[in-house]
């Protein structure tokens, strides 16, 4: 299999198309497990860019690609094997090109960094479906969706659909708990006609039965009455954030070099960084200096197997859960049950077959990345949490070369005890997860934004001048003045009051949190809805 550079969707379909093409001309096996990866490496690519519409599709044409991979002996596919794949191509194919969008994302901030050009623009409209029942809800949406630059088109359940480009997703909302059959029918012919759109129902009752039923109909996220405003505005707004992932490590410990190359070259093709050690005895050295997501790891090898290996590095705290998968040709199954029992956290068996080894290596590392983000991450904004925000600060203290400076604010939500008890605490969190939003969409990837507890931010911001610091936290502090927070009856509106602090005049981390917060105070016993600066 050749390795390929794939920088943008463009290349992507184009070794799709061509790997499919050169499968119908010759009926090989490894052209169709070549198939098989360029359509994982679109759906990968899909879902880095948060397209959930498309990587659906393209789910599909892998599932069903991968129940026709069998072995050597059943290919070619038979003829209507092979048209049946073709459709599904052509389906994904016409839905990635009509999903095309020339709306540009709007830009913020002069402070915000210059971005690299993207190479695909999602669409920015939303079509919300509501019924009399639902109008409130869905007006409150929709000032909300417009705000974050969406265009919203509010239709009724029996109008037409509007002659626009396909919409980023479209939500449905009932105003009642039970789902009609024209409601169904309704719901299926969007999804027809939006093969690519993620599509949401809100006020679902919470019991399996009806979320099947809305799931056959084409529904992707259903949404519980008591989670609907304040869930569905973060689902969409988290669709047109492109998050560039960090590149999956793989260590290899494997004796032979001919099958370490083989399992290299299969990981690279699905686009997983490598680096392959023969000795285990230079595994802790390699460890340390890779630092990988997970270790591929042979059972038998020189000195010591790996069983024996793995059990060193579940002794060291530093290593407990890193995943380690074995690939063996060892075929007893109390041997495997053995290795798996004394550290290992999956066996597979060589010769491995290549997409699967692909999946269960980028399904090991994400939940292994998703276990480590979770004990640094708050669950409610996706911020840095209290800790992890501290030791940002600190990291960025310590290695501020002269004459660095970096703006700390501590930024606290007007009273919110307030707005808790007036619309209760799904609301407030709402509320709390605005103002997340807006700091994300208007600071620097550079920037350190936290949430410090309850309704308290922390963000710092290197490299600026206090005065151009002040400017862009006043700047949102206005807007978020002017959002709009969405609920049943309606919208809400909230403040926030700031504090800033600058280094080097306080030059320890404590200090700087300690001095914004006292500058926090002052705003607060001047008015609220202010930014005050620390007295020196």
């Amino acid at each position: 299999m050749s390795s390929l550079p794939l920088t943008s969707v463009e290349d992507r379909l184009y070794v799709l198309r061509t790997r499919w093409e050169c499968y119908v001309a010759d009926g090989s096996f490894e052209h169709f497990i070549e198939f098989a990866v360029a359509i994982n490496s679109l759906a990968e690519h899909f879902n880095r860019l948060r397209l959930p519409g498309l990587v659906r599709l393209c789910e599909g044409l892998e599932n069903a690609a991968l129940a026709k991979l069998g072995d050597q002996s059943g290919h070619p596919l038979s003829q209507q094997d092979t048209l049946s794949l073709q459709r599904q191509l052509d389906t994904l194919l016409g839905s990635v090109s009509t999903s095309r969008a020339p709306t540009p994302v709007r830009r913020t901030e002069e402070s915000a960094p210059a971005l690299k050009e993207i190479d695909w623009v999602k669409p920015r409209s939303i079509w919300i479906v509501a019924d009399a029942n639902g109008h409130e809800l869905g007006d409150g949406l929709s000032r909300q969706l417009q705000y974050f630059g969406f265009q919203v088109f509010q239709l009724c359940w029996d109008c037409a659909l509007p002659q626009t480009e396909v919409p980023l997703a479209v939500l449905f909302v009932p105003g009642h708990a039970a789902t009609q059959p024209q409601e169904l029918a309704r719901i299926e012919q969007i999804r027809a006609a939006c093969p690519a759109s993620q599509l949401f129902f809100l006020g679902v009752r919470s019991e399996i039965d009806p979320i099947v039923v809305l799931m056959r109909a084409g529904i992707d996220v259903t949404i519980p009455a008591e989670e609907q405003s304040a869930t569905v505005l973060n689902r969409i707004l988290d669709l047109v954030q492109t998050h560039e992932q960090e590149k999956h490590r793989v260590l290899v410990v494997e004796d032979s070099r001919v099958a370490a190359a083989l399992i290299q070259r299969t990981l690279a093709e699905h686009g997983i960084d490598s680096q392959a050690i023969g000795d285990p005895g230079t595994l802790l050295e390699a460890l340390q200096g890779y630092r990988p997501d997970l270790v591929l790891m042979d059972m038998h090898m020189p000195r010591f197997n790996g069983v024996e290996a793995t059990r060193v590095l579940r002794q060291m705290s530093a290593y407990q859960s890193i995943p380690i998968v074995y690939l063996s040709g060892e075929s007893d199954i109390g041997m495997q049950v053995e290795a798996l029992r004394l550290g290992g956290d999956q066996f597979l068996i060589k010769p491995f077959n290549p997409v699967l080894l692909a999946a269960v290596v980028k399904t090991k590392i994400a939940r292994f990345r998703e276990t480590q983000r979770s004990s640094r991450v708050d669950g409610l904004t996706g911020l840095l949490n209290h800790t992890a925000a501290k030791a940002r600060l600190q990291a960025m203290v310590a290695s501020a070369a002269d004459p660095a400076r970096i703006t700390v604010a501590m930024i606290d939500i007007d009273h919110f005890k307030s707005i808790n008890d007036t619309y209760g605490h799904p609301v407030g969190d709402q509320v709390i997860r605005g103002l997340a939003w807006l700091l994300k969409a208007r600071l620097r990837a550079t920037d350190l934004i936290g949430r410090y507890g309850g309704e308290e931010f922390i963000i710092a911001l290197p490299g600026v001048d206090p005065e151009m610091a002040r400017t862009v936290i006043d700047r949102i502090r206005t807007d978020f003045a002017a959002l709009p927070h969405a609920y049943p009856g309606g919208a809400l509106y909230a403040t926030f009051s700031a504090g800033i602090s600058v280094y080097p005049e306080v030059d320890a981390a404590a200090g700087l949190t300690e001095a914004a917060d006292g500058a926090l105070l002052q705003a607060k016993r001047l008015g609220r809805n202010r930014v005050e600066f620390a007295v020196a």
